[in-house]
């Protein structure tokens, strides 16, 4: 959220749980109160899962990190990915205190396999949030302005509209669109 911040973005955080029901989430709720303590500039707010989840759908634009354990996670990744066009664009980036695992939040398509279908943006972005990761993690920019290159070139693929997934109806698989992406680096 801080990094977001510095960025622009709203830098504002949100602890997801079910601490209504749960004892465990009761307690990941008080971790995540002791932990916010450290950062006092950033705007935190607590919300139950399944008001999460209606607020995804409702207002999505209101969100900006979301911290919650791995279900949680699971599900409403999901829902996010389907609300901006499906999976292939949905990228992941689960970190801990000492590892970052970075992969596309959708699983592996066996039913596309081999026939040039797959929409390769959500490992690309993956990528991306990696670079970040390590940028962050090894204190060096040359990271981050990887991500940076990778992030406009989707970005500025799909303003101009020369990026068009055959998950969104387009005409591209992952070759041309991997084609595509390298033109614009």
């Amino acid at each position: 959220a801080t990094k977001r911040k510095e960025m622009g973005k709203k830098g504002k955080i949100t602890c997801v749980d079910k601490a209504n029901v749960f004892t465990s989430m009761a307690f990941f709720r008080q971790i995540f109160n002791e932990v916010s303590k450290s950062y006092p500039e950033i705007h935190k707010s607590h919300q139950y899962v399944d008001a999460a989840a209606l607020d995804l759908i409702r207002q999505p634009w209101t969100a900006d990190v979301l911290v919650m354990e791995n279900m949680f996670g699971d599900i409403l990744s999901d829902l996010a990915g389907g609300l901006v066009g499906g999976m292939g664009i949905a990228p992941c980036g689960e970190i801990g205190d000492e590892i970052g695992l970075f992969q596309p939040a959708h699983g592996s398509a066996p039913d596309i396999m081999g026939k040039d279908e797959a929409n390769p943006l959500a490992a690309i972005m993956s990528t991306s949030l990696m670079l970040e990761y390590l940028g962050e993690k090894l204190d060096t920019s040359a990271y981050n302005d990887a991500a940076l290159i990778l992030n406009s070139a989707i970005e500025n693929g799909f303003l101009q509209n020369q990026l068009k997934p055959i998950e969104f109806g387009g005409d591209m698989g992952t070759k041309a669109i991997t084609n595509q992406l390298a033109k614009f680096i």
